[in-house]
């Protein structure tokens, strides 16, 4: 029997949504919202009706019919540090979902309220898969220099483990329980994690200005550097925020956050530009080796996913720098609808338990340090 997924990804300005069949998406579109609309909302879920019936616009435009859906997908926003895996979406994830319990408020905090609506609607399940905040870190992992900082996992988890699931599958002819990878994505914000057999042990904090520098991310910075620039600019706290995820990395640099057009103007002989780009590259190889260490060495493969591994110059050289570790294979784009409907789909069919959102966090200090 043929198994209906539908899913949908709250972005800023607007909303992914796809269909599937089992494996085959039936449509796909992206949702455009009207940014001077959005901003007449006091908060991000008082959006949820403009955004639910936009959706129901559209996909009655194009003669698509909810009914006969069997799960609804949303992207987990909100949601506190938990292991990875497929949740049923009951009142702790709404509640958690609608007051942002994680820290982070993004659009993604529609995901749970629409799927639950549309789930209602139609009378069929709603599920979250991987949310981003999803947390399997080593204790190895956590600890700073700092007592009371702690290393937390703010990561592409959806994509990551997608791409990991499915070069293990399709490539290696394996679980992906079975097999240890390094996996990146590549886009606006640059996740570089391990993953052993299942787990995604280690990896940077793309909210907290870790890891390797980004479009629009400032990345691993001296603190001395940091606090030279927070007198010399007066910066306050605000600003410093936000280059960790806004207005840092290339933005902060030369005011552009777009990487086509960095590496055109690197290519027409600007050396700033250029120096950039081929910075963050490095950066990046450097992360890759880090996480080869956490994994002993034993790497099966290096997965390459995000929207700038479409840059064949970013996939050569860090094939040409980090092959011998282990192979390097490049997946352009992203799998994150694919990932929702494929983790509803397991469930359904048996390969993975459905899981229960407590709303307690997987880690929040070592007892030992408190």
């Amino acid at each position: 029997m043929s198994i209906r997924v539908f899913a949908i990804n709250p972005g800023s300005t607007s909303t992914k949504i796809a269909l599937f069949e089992d494996d085959s998406c039936l449509f796909s579109k992206n949702v455009a919202h009207d940014a001077a609309e959005l901003a007449k909302y006091a908060d991000m879920s008082a959006q949820l009706p403009y955004r639910r019936d936009m959706i129901l616009s559209l996909l009655d435009e194009n003669g698509v019919t909810l009914e006969g859906v069997d799960v609804f997908v949303g992207r987990g926003g909100g949601l506190v540090n938990i292991e990875g895996g497929v949740y049923a979406i009951d009142e702790t994830v709404l509640a958690h979902a609608r007051t942002c319990a994680n820290g982070v408020i993004h659009p993604a905090t529609l995901g749970p309220q629409l799927a639950d609506e549309f789930a209602r609607r139609f009378g069929a399940r709603a599920m979250v898969v991987n949310p981003p905040d999803t947390d399997e870190f080593q204790d190895l992992a956590r600890m700073t220099g700092i007592k009371g900082v702690y290393r937390t996992s703010h990561l592409h988890a959806l994509n990551l483990k997608e791409t990991a699931i499915r070069h293990a599958r399709e490539v290696l002819g394996r679980h992906y329980e079975e097999c240890n990878f390094i996996v990146c994505h590549i886009g606006g914000g640059i996740s570089v994690s391990a993953h052993r057999r299942g787990k995604m042990v280690d990896g940077n904090d793309i909210v907290g200005g870790d890891g390797p520098m980004a479009p629009t991310r400032c990345g691993n910075v001296p603190v001395y550097g940091l606090l030279d620039y927070m007198e010399q600019e007066h910066a306050d706290m605000k600003t410093l925020r936000n280059l960790a995820t806004r207005t840092g990395g290339f933005v902060s640099h030369i005011g552009i956050s777009d990487a086509v057009e960095l590496t055109r103007r690197a290519a027409e002989g600007d050396r700033y530009a250029a120096m950039l780009w081929n910075t963050m590259i490095y950066q990046i190889e450097k992360a890759i080796g880090a996480m080869a260490a956490v994994l002993h060495g034993e790497v099966d493969g290096i997965l390459l996913g995000g929207g700038m591994v479409h840059s064949k110059d970013l996939v050569q050289q860090i094939t040409e720098t980090c092959s011998f570790i282990a192979p390097v294979t490049a997946y352009p784009g992203e799998f994150e609808m694919e990932a929702m409907a494929a983790g509803a789909i397991r469930v359904l069919r048996g390969e993975e338990k459905l899981r229960t959102y407590t709303g307690k966090k997987v880690f929040e200090a070592f007892d030992f340090a408190t």
